[in-house]
């Protein structure tokens, strides 16, 4: 059976309430190594980090993002009035909660990044959760979305699910009349064999009425610092959005990695990282199967992924006692203090943790 529909409100006590605004860099400390945060660590390649050293000769002048966003237009095949470039993802959300204000029925579908959630919160509106079911490999199921949502959030591939939608179950979402929000914050981490691109996305669709991709630069090209991410949408609909952001919200330094990563280069480049990152994560997955009573979530698809095993919030205090930090669980909507999210590494890495893990459930 699928868990209901669950209103969030500020009513509710502290206690009921996971914590929104919780994120993986939280779980970070000097002298861990890092599994809680879902940034690709790595040499920034020569063709990203000239063109930003570079900009930093033209900081006296105010920044002018209009060849970034023709860059990134021409990636996705669309109009650069279609493109509304922004200091991260994440500003992205902020956008929306308050350029929407007239939103009557706000929908998020969970466990996915909280950010959309907690922008909406605090732009007064009043959310109603969809809550995926585990035992279901938190697949989405449409008929689950209500009608009457006039704004649904979904992220694709989920974070912590690392669960990739099918996008024809997602173009079902959107409809006249409603804005479907859908986060490709890790849609660049995704690949799948014999199949060019990134798999799943939207970010090409021009024909779904209300649809806005949100996307990052900061994961695989470890940019997180520098802040740059964009919408990909209806004209009309970034327009009111624009409407909101401030003024030069995004740097000539951020603007420049935009440009570089849109380019052929960076794609090509990117889509050799996702394969890696897919034999990687087979590694991972091989390894945490192994181990007694955990619980790998469904085929993961991104730079990360779920566990679930009783007593996980006691684990994760042992693995930080033996130097490992890993992303806690009870912080997303429909999940607890027994899920455990990881970070893809190399093969190196995964085997050293695998070990200290396997130590841990031992004792």
């Amino acid at each position: 059976m699928h868990a209901p529909l669950t209103p969030a409100t500020r009513s509710h006590p502290p206690t009921a309430e996971p914590d929104l605004t919780h994120h993986g860099d939280a779980e970070v400390g000097a002298g861990l190594v890092d599994l809680a945060v879902n940034v690709r660590r790595a040499p920034m390649p020569d063709w990203l980090a000239e063109p930003i050293t570079a900009s930093l000769a033209d900081l006296a002048a105010y920044p002018d993002p209009e060849s970034a966003r023709a860059a990134v237009a021409a990636r996705h095949g669309r109009p650069p009035a279609e493109v509304l470039l922004t200091a991260g993802a994440a500003e992205g959300f902020v956008l929306l909660a308050q350029a929407l204000r007239g939103i009557r029925r706000p929908v998020v579908v969970h466990p996915q990044f909280t950010e959309p959630e907690a922008a909406l919160r605090a732009a007064g509106h009043h959310v109603q959760r969809v809550l995926l079911d585990p035992a279901d490999d938190f697949r989405l199921h449409p008929e689950r979305v209500p009608a009457d949502a006039d704004l649904v959030m979904i992220g694709n591939p989920t974070n912590p699910t690392s669960v990739l939608h099918p996008a024809a179950d997602l173009a079902t979402l959107a409809r006249s009349g409603r804005v479907l929000v859908v986060d490709e914050a890790f849609a660049d981490t995704t690949a799948a064999p014999g199949q060019p691109g990134e798999p799943e996305s939207l970010a090409a669709r021009r024909d779904l009425p209300g649809l806005v991709v949100v996307r990052s630069l900061t994961k695989t090209w470890g940019l997180a610092g520098l802040r740059i991410g964009y919408l990909l949408g209806e004209a009309a609909l970034l327009r009111r959005l624009a409407a909101v952001q401030p003024l030069w919200a995004v740097s000539t330094p951020a603007l420049a990695a935009a440009t570089a990563c849109a380019g052929p280069t960076a794609v090509q480049a990117e889509r050799a990282i996702a394969a890696q990152l897919a034999a990687d994560r087979d590694h991972l997955v091989a390894g945490l199967s192994a181990l007694p009573g955990v619980r790998v979530v469904g085929r993961p698809a991104s730079a990360f992924v779920l566990i679930h095993r009783p007593g996980a919030d006691r684990i994760r205090a042992a693995l930080r006692e033996h130097g490992w930090a890993v992303r806690r669980g009870d912080t997303f909507p429909g999940l607890g203090p027994d899920w455990l999210r990881i970070a893809v590494r190399d093969r190196a890495c995964t085997d050293a943790f695998i070990k200290v893990l396997a130590e841990i459930l031992e004792a």
